[in-house]
């Protein structure tokens, strides 16, 4: 099988999961937010919302393990694969605990004076912190078998276990509905079960399916990878712990100058800006393990297109979906949930914009890491994600609005993140920066303006409505697909046509 259609196959299965699992996340926001209501959800989300920060930390530490398995599988090396494997688990299980230890102090300061949360809240609010705790344990353990999975490119199964993680989700949303307790400490406590059931079914099938996965710490361990992957683990954690803390630290402003319940609304925006992400993603880690292997086959020039293709293809991958959200934010909202929390509004819009930036270079991550040398990417990425909390607590004490916070965030932590991004690329892996305008930049900024512009322009003569809605949703379909098969060069249209004969062949 071709790379490319290795690619196209393993990202079906992810679409296919993810079909599944939106309807069943989005359900299930609108449940949970209904049955806590506006003030717990917003408790949940400043609280336990480090749980979806912990996500991204996961995946980096994910990435960090994959960038080995899938390096020395791309050079064929067995026993290699197992002593990454065991070096792997012996890793994760210190980080786990530096991490529970880190939450452990954290906390204390969080509930003495950084939280604004209300008094009679505060005790359900521990709650749900130390299971958070006790989920990261489980989450970080999970990390050597995820990343099994995706060097090996077996989206199927890792599709099979999203799809039960969501129904399990869904079904802690009809608990907590008709539960008659306090629903804030229960739906804490069962959130935090969900981590060891993946990390359960993720490890039995690890073990029966692969060779490499085989527990023997002391016949596999070896001193000089241990001290490559932590060097390397730990340089990733360096820049994408800024990240998490910057991201998760601005919320905490957020929540000390204007309550729980504008946490609330970022909790709504970020769940639906993640749902769209997951459209783009999901292309993103079918074709992650691809570049790593060509830099493990010496191949820098395929590593370098397939990365420029990532970033392009995820940009347009994600605009398709957002770009009829943002055009109709107000009306879909409506059609989503009942209640509605302020600021929701702009916020979803700018986090989509600030998303659709973040995909022109999205892959080029992908191959410093399959390079190798990420430290100085690491380092620069301490100013550009811990800068913005220091601007926004300097805003916010002089009265700016909360919608600074993407504004910020995009300016800091997007434009001048993804300079220090490039100069290490142009630096490291040979990129060219006209190729990033030519290949990336230019088509995809000429594909959003025209299917946005026509969005807008529909809905100067139309009111709100369903009607409306199902017009911007079409027109901005035509004029996307017109613009972006304009912009396509031949080789990415052979592989779009060749995924089209595919799925005729298969009628």
């Amino acid at each position: 099988m071709s790379t490319a259609n290795k690619v196209l196959k393993n990202t079906g299965f992810l679409y296919a999961k993810m079909g599944i699992t939106m309807f069943i996340s989005l359900y299930t926001t609108r449940l949970v937010l209904n049955g806590l209501g506006a003030v717990d959800f917003g408790i949940f989300n400043v609280v336990g919302g480090a749980i979806a920060m912990l996500g991204f930390l996961h995946a980096a530490m994910a990435g960090a393990t994959q960038r080995f398995m899938s390096f020395y599988e791309g050079k064929g090396e067995l026993n290699k694969q197992k002593q990454i494997f065991n070096v792997s688990l012996v890793l994760h299980f210190f980080i786990a605990l530096i991490l529970g230890l880190v939450l452990l102090i954290a906390g204390y300061f969080f509930f003495n004076g950084v939280l604004n949360i209300p008094e009679a809240r505060i005790y359900a609010a521990k709650v749900v912190y130390t299971s958070l705790i006790v989920s990261t344990l489980f989450t970080v353990m999970s990390v050597p078998y995820e990343a099994v999975l995706n060097a090996h490119e077996n989206m199927l199964y890792y599709s099979i276990v999203g799809v039960l993680e969501s129904l399990l989700k869904l079904t802690v949303a009809l608990v907590i509905v008709n539960y008659v307790g306090d629903k804030l400490e229960l739906y804490g406590i069962l959130m935090a079960c969900i981590p060891l059931v993946v990390l359960t079914i993720m490890r039995i099938y690890c073990h029966k399916k692969y060779r490499e996965c085989v527990i023997a710490p002391k016949r596999f361990w070896n001193k000089l990878l241990m001290k490559e992957m932590a060097s390397f683990a730990g340089w990733n954690l360096l820049g994408n712990g800024s990240g998490l803390i910057g991201n998760y630290g601005n919320a905490l402003v957020v929540n000390h100058f204007f309550g729980a319940v504008v946490n609330a609304a970022l909790g709504v925006a970020n769940q639906l800006n993640g749902q769209l992400m997951a459209f783009s993603n999901n292309m993103i880690k079918a074709l992650n393990p691809v570049i790593v292997k060509k830099q493990g086959a010496g191949d820098q020039k395929s590593m370098m297109y397939f990365s420029l293709l990532g970033s392009k293809m995820s940009f347009l991958i994600l605009a398709f979906f957002a770009i009829p959200v943002i055009v109709e934010t107000p009306y879909i909202l409506k059609l989503w949930l009942k209640q509605i929390p302020e600021w929701t509004i702009i916020f979803l819009r700018l986090a989509l914009f600030q998303r659709l930036l973040e995909q022109l270079t999205v892959t080029l991550t992908t191959s410093l890491n399959a390079h190798g040398n990420i430290k100085g990417l690491n380092i620069s990425s301490l100013a550009s994600n811990l800068l913005p909390l220091i601007v926004l607590y300097l805003l916010f004490v002089n009265g700016f609005p909360p919608y600074w916070l993407y504004i910020v965030t995009i300016a800091l932590m997007v434009v001048l993140g993804t300079g220090f991004k490039v100069y290490f690329c142009i630096k490291l892996c040979s990129l060219k920066l006209k190729d990033l305008f030519r290949i990336v930049i230019l088509p995809c900024v000429f594909v959003f303006t025209s299917a946005i512009v026509s969005g807008y322009l529909l809905c100067l003569g139309i009111n709100e409505g369903l009607l409306r809605l199902v017009l911007v949703v079409l027109v901005s379909f035509v004029v996307f697909s017109i613009s972006s098969y304009l912009v396509l060069n031949n080789k990415e249209k052979e592989v779009i046509i060749g995924l089209k004969d595919k799925i005729i062949k298969k009628k």
